[in-house]
């Protein structure tokens, strides 16, 4: 997934930092032609994603500011580790030091907590694997479209770079029908028929399920891929068993790291997680000076 363009976004935060005064800390101590080297440095551990909006920041505030990348999106990196160089005038830099960390920390969050995850995941099934003797395939980590709004493109690049992998990005890529679309529409068979009447196989359609009655519904109206939510762990079994390959499944709701692990052997599809991106711990960086020029 490339970066998306946050070239307006970052306009916008730019602008709500700068009021029409400008940063009047900076100006009031430094002068046009003071120039400094600062350092980009990690305080986690985890995995990097922001690198090119941290540039672009810097390059809107000051044209004449250069970067030097020294990691790229997705790699790991050590607390400790310098990320990368800022150079130019020093008031430019202090300018726009706050925004270009604000967008480089939460999004370094957001591809860490997936590293996190989807590594779980993998250490679960080769723990089976070692048990049994058997190859497991794991199940997919997806994020939601719990997002914050504008921000949405952005979070769902970074828990790429985390190795997940992204929904839907909005209400326009796939068909999901949840419990109020099925409420509404008189029932599972009723709203899937519908929707293949509307779109035939133009879009994958997605049914929100909440037993195994309601599972077998889905199956038999023709359901791509089948979510089971908030169902409890003996009962996601019994659905996966139910369904047997015929539909993708996607567990959701209340899904927690341990019982991620817990299920890596079910044989479900993937599982979501709104918390990768609606309340994520932002990853420590800081902008340090290391020397004038």
């Amino acid at each position: 997934m490339q970066t998306p363009d946050s070239r307006k976004l970052i306009r916008q935060a730019l602008r709500e930092d700068l009021g029409k005064a400008g940063d009047i800390s900076t100006i009031a101590l430094f002068g046009k032609h003071e120039h400094s080297v600062f350092k980009l440095l990690a305080k986690d551990s985890g995995c990097l994603c922001g690198m090119d909006v941290f540039c672009q920041v810097f390059n809107m505030v000051d044209r004449r500011l250069q970067v030097e990348r020294l990691y790229k999106d997705g790699d790991y990196i050590e607390s400790g580790t310098t990320v990368a160089r800022v150079s130019g005038p020093s008031a430019s830099i202090l300018t726009g030091e706050r925004t270009a960390l604000n967008f480089i920390s939460h999004l370094s969050g957001i591809a860490s907590k997936t590293a996190t995850f989807v590594a779980a995941l993998a250490a679960a099934g080769e723990q089976h694997s070692r048990a049994t003797g058997k190859q497991l395939t794991v199940p997919i980590v997806l994020d939601t479209r719990k997002t914050i709004p504008g921000l949405r493109l952005l979070q769902k690049y970074a828990v790429a770079c985390g190795g997940g992998q992204n929904h839907r990005i909005g209400l326009y890529d796939m068909v999901m029908l949840k419990d109020n679309h099925i409420d509404a529409a008189g029932g599972i068979p009723n709203a899937v028929a519908k929707a293949r009447t509307r779109w035939g196989q133009r879009y994958k359609i997605e049914v929100e399920t909440r037993n195994l009655a309601e599972v077998q519904q889905a199956l038999t109206a023709g359901a791509d891929r089948i979510m089971l939510d908030n169902m409890d762990d003996a009962t996601m079994r019994q659905a996966v068993q139910l369904v047997a390959g015929r539909a993708e499944t996607e567990a959701s709701g209340n899904m927690t790291l341990e019982r991620l692990c817990a299920l890596a052997d079910s044989g479900i599809s993937y599982v979501s997680f709104g918390e990768l991106t609606h309340s994520v711990r932002v990853f420590d960086f800081s902008l340090k000076q290391e020397r004038n020029l």
